[in-house]
């Protein structure tokens, strides 16, 4: 898809500059048709504005279509901060962020993503109310990123059962690749159910975290885990992770992960399904955390029960999205668009 359309399917993309703080951000609003948009604000050190705009076009996008595959009454929309390359005031930035965003009037509500940290989006909340995410006065063992972490668990047990006959992962070789705090927790998860795990990150002090943990647990290459001969391969760090020659190298029965974008485009999607491996789309498969984010904009607030309850949930879309990809011969991932437009569109 060429940015002429990406812009044009969007109800609003919006620059967001702040001279005295040296703030470039932008906000992108694909769809407000289910409800009010949010997404994370993402920081990162893009190489210029126009891979930023590329970047929060795709992300916001794919945030409509995962509120509307999770059964979320709310629209889908992102943030991105272009990360300074000289230094900067952190807190200064933030607070002009998040008087811009104030300043929208609840068109955008948004939470953490890649490059921000709870105590960025408690700093931002004295500034906006526009804020999601932050940590809960009632008690709760839930957090967003386990929460992240137990909803592509349970997309990888709907796989499962599709591809092997049975949901338990129990002996089933599994590669993670990025052990950060989704990524982490869903090792705790998949290492309770009794699967054989293969971590693999940039950051040694996340693999060291996992090894003292664990260990005897598997440590892999991040550069070459998807060549492994594995029954998962699950991505939970950076997107882009899979174009035409990545996908010829993979050696997995199922792919399901966290991380967002995993697609280079949708064509690498189709290339994965004709491999015979099942792809379960990234927004999918990693919508935990929004579902545990919307909670603050419920009536009533934060209701743990229902979490747990949508959380599940997504075995169901996944086991259902897998059976319409049967039936109808589509790829999983083109399924799962057509779904989430109908949705959107309000057909039935």
């Amino acid at each position: 898809m060429n940015k002429k359309q990406s812009f044009n399917e969007h109800e609003y993309v919006i620059t967001v500059a702040d001279q005295d703080s040296n703030l470039t951000a932008i906000v992108a609003v694909h769809s407000t048709a289910l409800g009010p948009a949010h997404g994370g604000t993402r920081m990162w050190m893009y190489k210029d504005k126009d891979e930023a705009i590329e970047d929060v076009l795709r992300l916001s996008k794919a945030m409509s279509y995962k509120s509307a595959l999770a059964g979320l009454p709310y629209g889908g929309a992102k943030g991105v901060i272009i990360q300074s390359k000289t230094a900067i005031d952190r807190g200064k930035l933030l607070k002009a962020y998040a008087e811009k965003i104030d300043k929208l009037g609840g068109l955008f509500c948004t939470g953490t993503d890649v490059g921000l940290t709870d105590e960025d989006t408690t700093l931002m909340s004295k500034y906006t109310k526009y804020i999601l995410g932050l940590p809960k006065t009632q008690k709760t063992n839930l957090t967003t990123s386990l929460a992240a972490s137990k909803g592509v668990f349970f997309a990888i047990k709907a796989a499962a059962k599709q591809k092997y006959g049975s949901d338990s992962l129990k002996g089933k070789t599994i590669g993670v690749k990025g052990v950060g705090k989704l990524g982490g927790g869903l090792v705790d998860l998949l290492m309770a159910e009794g699967a054989t795990v293969v971590i693999a990150d940039i950051d040694q002090v996340k693999i060291d975290a996992l090894t003292d943990k664990y260990p005897g647990i598997t440590i892999g290459d991040p550069q070459t885990l998807h060549m492994q001969k594995l029954h998962v391969f699950a991505p939970c760090a950076m997107g882009n992770e899979f174009d035409k020659k990545s996908i010829s190298n993979l050696a997995c029965d199922i792919v399901a992960g966290g991380a967002n974008n995993q697609l280079s485009n949708e064509k690498a999607g189709d290339i994965i399904d004709k491999k015979g491996i099942i792809y379960i789309p990234d927004y999918v498969a990693n919508a935990g955390g929004l579902i545990y984010v919307c909670e603050d904009l419920e009536k009533g607030g934060f209701n743990e029960k229902r979490v747990e309850k949508r959380l599940n949930n997504i075995y169901e879309t996944v086991t259902m999205l897998l059976q319409r990809s049967k039936t109808t011969g589509l790829p999983p991932h083109r399924v799962a668009d057509i779904i989430a437009e109908e949705r959107i569109m309000g057909i039935k």
